[in-house]
C-alpha cells in the first residue's frame, strides 16, 4: 500500500508541475532543440552584436552571423516558440520584472529577446529554472545554461546530447566564432540552468 501511495504522490507532483507550465513548455522536445542548434554549426560563422531593426514577429539577423542568444532563438523557432514575441509580450505586461541595465523606458522588440539577462528572467518567469550545480550529471540534453564571463559579460547555450570522455556535456553556443559545439559547461561561472518540461 505504501508503494502505491508513493507512486500516487509522484504522479500528483508531476501533474502539478506540468499544469503549472505553459503548454508550449511541455511541447519543446530536447532532441529537436539540439538538432536545430547543431544545424547552425558551420552556417552561423561569426559573432555580431550590432543593434538591428528586425521584423516582428519572427525577426532575425542574417543566419551567417548572430550572438549567443540567436542560437537558442533559432532553435526554439523550429518548434514554434518565437522568443522575440514571447519575451516582448511578457515585457509589455511586466516591464519592471526585467533587468533595467540598458536605461530603456519600455520594451524594444528588436533587441530585448537577444539579451541574456532578459532571457534568464523570462525563463525563470515561465517556471523553467533548475538548481545550479557543479555536477555534470545534473545537466540534461536540451537544458539551457547561462554564464557570467566576467567584466559584465553574460552568455547562454544549449546542453548537447554529446559528452566529453569525462562525461561533461558539450554546449551548443556562439561565443565569438559562430555556432560551435564545445566543452565549456564549467569553463565559466554558471548563473542559470533551465529545462523545458517534455522528458
Amino acid at each position: 500500500m505504501e508503494r502505491y501511495q508513493t507512486v500516487g504522490r509522484a504522479v500528483v507532483v508531476w501533474l502539478c508541475l506540468c499544469l503549472a507550465l505553459p503548454a508550449w513548455a511541455q511541447s519543446i522536445q530536447p532532441e529537436q532543440l539540439i538538432s536545430a542548434a547543431r544545424q547552425q554549426v558551420g552556417v552561423t560563422l561569426s559573432y555580431d552584436p550590432v543593434y538591428r531593426q528586425l521584423a516582428y514577429p519572427g525577426g532575425d539577423v542574417p543566419l551567417a552571423t548572430g550572438v549567443c542568444t540567436d542560437v537558442l532563438i533559432r532553435a526554439l523557432r523550429v518548434q514554434g516558440l518565437d522568443l522575440q514575441q514571447a519575451v516582448h509580450e511578457d515585457m509589455r505586461g511586466h516591464f519592471a520584472a526585467y533587468p533595467q541595465n540598458w536605461g530603456l523606458k519600455r520594451p524594444d522588440r528588436n533587441i530585448d529577446h537577444r539579451r541574456v539577462p532578459n532571457l534568464m528572467t523570462w525563463l525563470r518567469r515561465q517556471g523553467l529554472a533548475q538548481p545550479i550545480s557543479r555536477q555534470a550529471a545534473d545537466y540534461q540534453p536540451g537544458d539551457i545554461v547561462t554564464w557570467d564571463l566576467g567584466r559584465g559579460l553574460t552568455h547562454i547555450g544549449i546542453v548537447s546530447d554529446r559528452r566529453t570522455a569525462q562525461g561533461v556535456p558539450l554546449i551548443l553556443h556562439n561565443i565569438g566564432r559562430g555556432t560551435q559545439e564545445e566543452d565549456i559547461l564549467f569553463a565559466f561561472t554558471v548563473t542559470g540552468h533551465y529545462r523545458f518540461a517534455s522528458r
